[in-house]
């Protein structure tokens, strides 16, 4: 658990599972993300999503509590082999709580809790070119814009560019411990 005040991330539980589907199922969000994220967001996909979630030790997943709701999710996803010191992080944040700084917050911890806990050097986002206010969380967190991939992304039967966001823990060229 990571205790932010008004803002806390955990592990997903079943009892976050009402306010998920209410959050989740909103297709301004869904716009926003990969097809994999579930739209409609049904109670049965938050079931499934909390199990997926809670797997991995130490955790890669965790709830965006918000003055004792859940209210958005954020992770990591650790990749593997010649890329193994890397990780794509990835975040929503329910449309009712928008605006409000959460999803900066949450993403500073995270990129703090990352680079803490793994054996990791850079953290990265893709990034849709008509979603600002992501583009906006990144840049606050620190995030700076690396890549644009022209036309490299399909969302609701539309080519997109797709922009590469991403942060470094260290600014030299030494091997996490292994």
């Amino acid at each position: 658990m990571i205790d932010l005040g008004n803002i806390i991330l955990r592990n997903w539980q079943e009892k976050d599972i009402k306010a998920l589907v209410k959050n989740a199922n909103n297709k301004e969000i869904w716009d926003n993300l990969r097809d994999e994220f579930p739209y409609p967001y049904t109670e049965l996909a938050a079931k499934q999503w909390i199990i997926i979630a809670n797997k991995d030790k130490p955790p890669t997943n965790f709830a965006i509590i918000y003055k004792g709701i859940t209210v958005g999710g954020i992770g990591i996803i650790i990749q593997s082999d010649i890329f193994r010191i890397n990780a794509e992080i990835g975040y929503w944040v329910g449309k009712k709580y928008w605006n409000k700084g959460i999803a900066t917050k949450a993403l500073k911890a995270m990129v703090n809790y990352s680079f803490e806990t793994f054996d990791i050097n850079r953290l990265y986002a893709h990034v849709f070119e008509s979603n600002n206010a992501s583009i906006s969380v990144l840049k606050k967190s620190g995030f700076l814009k690396e890549a644009c991939l022209k036309k490299s992304v399909v969302k609701n039967n539309k080519i997109h560019d797709c922009y590469i966001y991403s942060i470094l823990k260290s600014k030299g060229d030494i091997l996490p411990k292994a």
